[in-house]
């Protein structure tokens, strides 16, 4: 074990109001954080001395010297035979204080911070008291259906251990009232008429400047999560891979991290900003974007590890979500989304706007190999040479059942371009599979052999 972001070692209860600066400033960064008195800081375990009162005294110390109040629990625990005391703490009212000063985690140090994300800090705070805030929305406005699916899908992921009896049990046991109103959590999952709203474009090019085809979905959560999935796949491209027995139809995009990216926009947004969810598909890229500002003090990229723990702007939402395996709670999507690109060859960015945030995937060359792998170039070659083949038996066996038949006819037939058909009648006269008997207006092919 060694020092972290959550994870704080003080060689004696003399650093108490250090320690309690440390809880500060790991509840600001993670909402978590442990703080070790007996051990150094290399690790070295040295012990603690308890007294009658020493628990109850860290105990104070930490209540008296926060704001928000932080009750922590306070314990003596054996560590390699020594005794030492542990002090763990969570909390979601970031920014905390501590002798009236906030901190902030970084690596294993903390450090102040400043009076602008102080103000960011306190202005989240108020924000994500929006889910839980009364909705004007009334149990006659919930789709009872919609609740239904969810409790289905929530049960087969064994994330709920009751069964839906009716709408308004089931909203209360999933903590989506308050004083048996529905909450505004409630209203976006479950109601089909509310403020969310999805936009959806294709663009000429690589701006806005022309779009090709413009949309705007309404509905409740599910609803807007599945129509963007949609409209997304329906106007990407998508390759047949023959180079196996099975026809596979293969993404330009995975599916996967495109549905982790739309899934996470809805459920991180800032629900207080009118602004709605964007998917726009260009002409080199696809984004995701979600008006609701990164978290201060970490970077996407800090997620590929698996590591550094999410911090929710809409945890109720989240948790909600996380149950009927909508999302995965902490912090996974971004690794998951990045992940499943890299494996796929797909290039993509994750950016901070001043607006919010987009997940930009970038659409591949598959004419130069690109996005298919290291062996891209073969694999393309390997089901043209496939495709190619399977269209002249095609073109073979028609002229074979009728020596007369059109080019038209072939082509209605096998669905090929007129291009395509003369390209593989020429391959066949080439390779003498084929024969032209009379002129080229009036005649026919003939199979040779």
């Amino acid at each position: 074990m060694r020092e972290s972001e959550t994870i704080e070692f003080k060689k004696s209860t003399t650093e108490v109001k250090a320690g309690v600066t440390s809880i500060v400033a790991m509840l600001n960064k993670h909402g978590r954080g442990e703080v070790y008195f007996g051990i150094n800081d290399d690790g070295k375990v040295l012990g603690q001395t308890l007294g009658r009162t020493t628990i109850k005294d860290i105990t104070q110390a930490v209540v008296d010297n926060t704001e928000p109040k932080v009750y922590p629990k306070v314990e003596a625990r054996q560590i390699e035979g020594r005794e030492c005391i542990v002090v763990e703490a969570h909390g979601s009212d970031s920014p905390y204080f501590a002798y009236g000063r906030t901190y902030i985690r970084v690596g294993d140090s903390d450090k102040a911070m400043s009076p602008q994300e102080i103000e960011t800090r306190i202005l989240n705070r108020k924000k994500l008291l929006w889910e839980k805030e009364i909705s004007e929305k009334t149990f006659a406005d919930v789709n009872e259906d919609t609740v239904k699916e969810f409790m289905r899908k929530a049960k087969a992921a064994k994330r709920i251990d009751f069964d839906f009896v009716d709408v308004k049990t089931t909203l209360k046991k999933l903590h989506l009232l308050h004083k048996n109103q529905l909450t505004n959590a409630a209203e976006v999952f479950f109601c089909d008429e509310n403020s969310m709203e999805v936009q959806a474009a294709i663009f000429a090019g690589t701006d806005k400047l022309t779009f090709l085809d413009i949309k705007s979905f309404k509905g409740n959560l599910f609803s807007l999560r599945q129509q963007a999935e949609i409209y997304v796949e329906s106007n990407m491209k998508w390759r047949a891979d023959l180079s196996e027995s099975r026809r596979k139809e293969i993404p330009e995009i995975p599916v996967r991290a495109l549905a982790e990216a739309i899934g996470n926009s809805l459920c991180h947004r800032d629900f207080t900003n009118p602004k709605g969810n964007e998917v726009a598909i260009y002409k080199d890229r696809i984004d995701i974007y979600n008006p609701g500002l990164f978290p201060e003090g970490i970077n996407p990229e800090d997620f590929f590890s698996g590591e550094e723990q999410s911090i929710l702007r809409n945890p109720l939402i989240a948790e909600t979500m996380f149950k009927s395996k909508d999302i995965e709670k902490w912090g996974s999507g971004i690794k998951r989304i990045h992940d499943e690109c890299v494996a796929a060859g797909v290039r993509v960015v994750f950016n901070r706007r001043k607006t919010g945030f987009v997940v930009s995937f970038y659409r591949p060359k598959w004419e130069d190999g690109e996005g298919l792998g290291e062996d891209g170039p073969k694999t393309i070659k390997k089901t043209i040479e496939k495709t190619i083949k399977k269209n002249s038996q095609k073109i073979l066996d028609l002229v074979r059942q009728n020596p007369k038949i059109t080019a038209e006819e072939l082509a209605k037939a096998t669905g090929l371009s007129s291009v395509g058909v003369r390209y593989n009648l020429n391959k066949l006269k080439k390779e003498n599979v084929l024969k032209r008997v009379g002129p080229d207006k009036g005649g026919h092919w003939e199979v040779v052999g």
